[in-house]
């Protein structure tokens, strides 16, 4: 059973959630009028309301972490306008305190059996990503590789964020400046096939904006899908870690990839915790 402050604290996280989601839609991309001067980027509430077809009040009160309850139809065309993807489109219903309904997509990624078998291959570190980089789900043991992963927002829980704004991920990676340019030219190489989708634009727009080396690097226009199957950790309990990459895939075509870290050597392996709990 969840308490008030609980509720509370989920209340306000989707009301963070959902203002951040509409500053990055501009007027043009949902077909309205610029309408003159804005004072802050993005969408008002009033227009998500009017497009998601509920009241201007009860919206405010939504982003204001009111208690006040939504219907999965209106949490659906919610997601619509703000033009949410599989996975913002998962949070938004578990944030809401909704059940969310039976879809196929990324949302539905970590399957039960997904779940168990990371959990059986502890103390091998393992992460579920997609094509975004999005980390879709990770086991106890890749949490201890890569330190205080469960207190990553939920919007910032992007490797290739991570990688690029995190200070203490950087610290840990000791083949970061080579690694870095590759995983890059890969997610050029993956945006391809979704390069008019709001959530890539607006994950490029923020690193271009925040990282200058991701401009950089952005502007050589370097592709390359070819996998790193070797890295290197400085893990601060334990020293150097060496792994070796396998990544597979969760079904033929699919952009989810479950990436597992064997040790590459039996040192790394004496280090690798016991247990976790």
């Amino acid at each position: 059973m969840t308490t008030a402050v609980e509720e509370r604290l989920r209340r306000g996280e989707l009301g963070a959630f959902l203002r951040s989601r509409r500053a990055r839609i501009t007027p043009e991309q949902v077909g309205l009028p610029l309408g003159g001067r804005r004072r802050t980027p993005g969408l008002r509430r009033e227009e998500v309301a009017q497009l998601a077809g509920v009241g201007v009040t009860w919206y405010t009160w939504l982003e204001q972490g009111r208690d006040i309850n939504a219907s999965e139809q209106v949490l659906g065309a919610i997601s619509r306008t703000l033009r949410l993807d599989p996975h913002e489109h998962s949070h938004l219903f578990t944030l809401a305190g909704a059940p969310e309904p039976p879809a196929a997509g990324e949302c539905n990624a970590i399957t039960p059996s997904m779940r168990k078998m990371m959990t059986q291959l502890e103390p091998f570190p393992v992460a579920v990503r997609n094509a975004r980089c999005d980390l879709l789900g990770y086991n106890r043991a890749y949490a201890w590789l890569m330190g205080g992963v469960d207190s990553i927002p939920f919007e910032d829980r992007n490797t290739l964020v991570q990688c690029l704004l995190n200070a203490d991920w950087r610290s840990r990676m000791l083949d970061w400046e080579q690694n870095v340019p590759r995983v890059v030219a890969s997610f050029r190489a993956a945006m391809a096939e979704h390069v008019a989708e709001p959530s890539w634009k607006a994950l490029v727009k923020r690193l271009k904006a925040e990282s200058p080396l991701f401009e950089q690097l952005w502007n050589r226009h370097d592709v390359n899908s070819e996998p790193i199957r070797t890295k290197c950790y400085d893990h601060p309990e334990v020293g150097l870690l060496k792994f070796n990459f396998t990544y597979l895939y969760s079904g033929r075509r699919s952009e989810i990839t479950v990436s597992t870290y064997t040790p590459a050597d039996e040192q790394t392996a004496a280090k690798l915790p016991a247990s976790f709990d």
